[in-house]
C-alpha cells in the first residue's frame, strides 16, 4: 500500500533531533500529532518543560522531546538515525541509557542506524551490519563478538584485525604474522587469511618467554582497566597488573592468546 508521507505510521528521530527552535516543547510535539499531547510529555518526564524552547534544554531533554514528537504520530515503528551523533561523550552515555529505558517501556519495533557498536549493543536485540550496501551479518550483539562473519564486522566490535599466512596444524592452524611471530588458531586454514582478536583476549607476559612480542606505544586508563596500544595490537589490561608488567612506552612485552580466541576470517574482495 502506497501512502502519502504524512499518513505513514513511522516515528522518526533524526540525529540532530530536528526540533523547531522557535516553538516550545509542547508545540513541537503538537506539530507531529496535530493535537496537544501532555500525556506524552509526562510519560517521558518533560511535562515541566512544556513551555521551554529547544535552546534551553540539555541534550537528553532534547532527545526526549524528539522522541515525544515521534510518538505523537502514534507510530507502528520508530526510526532512530544516529541519535547520539550530536552529543559529547559524557552526555552520550547518559542519553543512551535514558533511551534504552524508554524503548524497553514503549515496546515498539525500533530501527537504530549507527556506526558505533557500543550504542547498538546497548539498545538492540539484533544488529545488522551492512557493507557496501549488502547485509553481511544479522545477529545478537554477543554473536557478533563471538563469530564475526567478516573483518569489517570484527573491526566494528572493536577487535584487532590482522593479516597473516596460515599453515595447517595437527589441531587447527598456525598463523604467521607480518613483522614476525605466530599464533595458534583452533580454526583449520591455509594460505593468506585475516584474524580477529579482541583486546581483552590478549594476555601480556614476559617477552623472554613468548613466541610473539610487540612494542608498547601508549598506556591509557579506560574504565577500571588500561588500554595498552602496541605496534600491532590493542590490549585491555586489569589495572592491578600494571605493577607486575612494568608497562612503559617503548618497552617490549610478550603476548599470549588462546587458540580459540584467534578467529580466522575469510579474505574480502
Amino acid at each position: 500500500m502506497h501512502l502519502r508521507p504524512e499518513r505513514r505510521r513511522v516515528g522518526y528521530v533524526p540525529q540532530d533531533y530536528g526540533l523547531f527552535p522557535h516553538l516550545s516543547v509542547a508545540r513541537n510535539v503538537r506539530f507531529a500529532g496535530r493535537r496537544p499531547r501532555p500525556d506524552l510529555l509526562e510519560r517521558l518526564g518533560i511535562g515541566h518543560l512544556a513551555h521551554a524552547r529547544p535552546g534551553q534544554l540539555s541534550g537528553g531533554e532534547r532527545q526526549r522531546v524528539a522522541l515525544a514528537r515521534a510518538l505523537a504520530r502514534d507510530p507502528r515503528v520508530l526510526l532512530l538515525d544516529e541519535p547520539f551523533a550530536a552529543l559529547d561523550a559524557i552526555t552520550r552515555s547518559e542519553v543512551r541509557d535514558e533511551l534504552a529505558d524508554q524503548l524497553a517501556t514503549l515496546r515498539l519495533p525500533a530501527l537504530l542506524v549507527t556506526h558505533a557498536f557500543e550504542d547498538a549493543s546497548a539498545l538492540a536485540q539484533r544488529i545488522g551490519v551492512i557493507e557496501r550496501g549488502v547485509l553481511v551479518q544479522l545477529a545478537e550483539p554477543a554473536e557478533l563478538l563471538r563469530n564475526p562473519a567478516t573483518a569489517t564486522v570484527a573491526a566494528l566490535t572493536g577487535a584487532n584485525v590482522l593479516d597473516g599466512t596460515a599453515t595447517p596444524a595437527t589441531v587447527g592452524s598456525t598463523v604467521a604474522l607480518p613483522g614476525g611471530g605466530q599464533l595458534a588458531s583452533s580454526t583449520p586454514a591455509h594460505g593468506p587469511v585475516r584474524i580477529a582478536i579482541h583486546p581483552w583476549e590478549v594476555e601480556l607476559t614476559d617477552p623472554e618467554s613468548s613466541v610473539l612480542t610487540d612494542d608498547v606505544l601508549s598506556v591509557l586508563p579506560r574504565r577500571g582497566a588500561l588500554l595498552v596500544r602496541l605496534s600491532r595490537f590493542r590490549v585491555e589490561v586489569a589495572a592491578d597488573r600494571t605493577g607486575e608488567l612494568a608497562l612503559a612506552v617503548g618497552s617490549r612485552v610478550g603476548l599470549r592468546i588462546a587458540p580459540a580466541d584467534v578467529r580466522v576470517l575469510p579474505l574480502e574482495s
